[in-house]
């Protein structure tokens, strides 16, 4: 079974496992091989699901509002149950952005995104939380579903985490309901909404904001909290510049693990059950691999079920550990420029193992 994540900015999970599936069959064409590309929560994980899943219809929503204001397109997956799966980081992500702007990037394009789907039917949504360009505690999706944050004279917010400071009423009228099935948010990590370890704090520096700046957009979501309720303390609160906060507390969502809810979407442990081998992968295998990420989980399943397992990375900080696309191209540069080739290579190089494992 080949179960890659992407290999983050330069191949997507399906690709990366064509290219290794491609790879080992020029050496054991006879082999049975089974592809069940990986994704944690983050950026990839809307194409990973829809890939693996059987009657999985992509739906594009052109229009919609970027993280700077600039259109692009929307996309959600809508599955056979009836769950769509949404993608923030499609709308709103931060490669969208054509300079930082952490004050007042925003969210309105992910709501603008769930709305479609929900028109369109769908009876449970998931939303997955990595790659925002944003700290706006999900303002702008929230507002792009009919909530009103508006300031002391009635006028509604701007879009931007830095406008919250001056929140001071919501109005609920108009929002529109969740699902009947729920909504289920993913990620994989565990921040609270505020305070050093929040959303501001942790993940506002990357995009693009100075410590002025991240207190500034700290102060805006503890005001959102003021008004929403909540549990602005919950783990993952602060996933996506505070949207696991802002759609937990507007719309009862639950917070999940990103990488066990794919695992279990795809159908993982079934899939392992008859495997002999597992190979699985992400641009850079270090221990943090092992906690929360989508490598973890495949090696933590695989071992639950006695099924032997191999990582392919782009780079490894443990010598040994993986086989490593840098040390088959000869230099990483040339593993980022043309990472099908060596991921090919990769799973050839793995084929022929297991052909003189096989002989011994």
């Amino acid at each position: 079974m080949l179960a890659p994540d992407s290999f983050k900015g330069t191949i997507d999970a399906p690709d990366a496992a064509r290219a290794l599936a491609d790879g080992w069959r020029s050496v054991r064409p006879g082999d049975e091989l089974l592809a069940r590309p990986m994704a944690d929560g983050g950026e990839g994980t809307l194409a990973a699901v829809a890939a693996a899943t059987p009657g999985a219809v992509l739906h594009e929503v052109p229009g919609c509002t970027g993280p700077d204001g600039r259109p692009v397109t929307g996309r959600y997956a809508l599955l056979p149950d009836g769950t769509a799966l949404v993608e923030l980081a499609v709308a709103s992500g931060l490669p969208l952005m054509a300079r930082p702007a952490p004050l007042t990037a925003t969210t309105r394009g992910t709501g603008e995104t769930v709305a479609a789907a929900l028109d369109a039917g769908a009876r449970r949504l998931i939303v997955t939380l990595g790659g925002s360009a944003s700290t706006d505690g999900g303002a702008g999706l929230l507002s792009a579903l009919g909530l009103r944050l508006t300031d002391a004279d009635g006028r509604d917010l701007p879009d931007g985490g830095s406008s919250l400071t001056a929140a001071a009423r919501v109005d609920r009228g108009a929002l529109r309901p969740a699902p009947a099935g729920g909504v289920l948010l993913l990620t994989d990590v565990t921040n609270p909404l505020l305070g050093p370890d929040g959303a501001a704090a942790v993940y506002g520096p990357q995009k693009g904001a100075d410590p002025a700046q991240v207190d500034l957009l700290d102060r805006g979501l503890a005001r959102l909290a003021d008004l929403l309720g909540g549990d602005p303390e919950q783990p993952g609160a602060g996933a996506a510049g505070g949207t696991g906060y802002g759609l937990a507390a507007a719309w009862g969502a639950a917070i999940a693990p990103g990488a066990a809810a794919v695992a279990d979407l795809l159908g993982l442990d079934a899939a392992l059950a008859g495997a002999d081998l597992v190979v699985t992968g992400e641009g850079r295998f270090d221990a943090t691999s092992l906690r929360g990420k989508a490598v973890g989980e495949v090696l933590t399943r695989a071992g639950r079920h006695g099924v032997r397992a191999a990582v392919v990375a782009g780079e490894s900080a443990e010598p040994g550990a993986a086989l490593t696309l840098t040390a088959l191209a000869g230099s990483a540069h040339a593993a980022r420029t043309d990472p099908a080739r060596w991921l090919h290579a990769a799973g050839a190089e793995l084929a022929a193992r297991a052909a003189r494992a096989a002989d011994r």
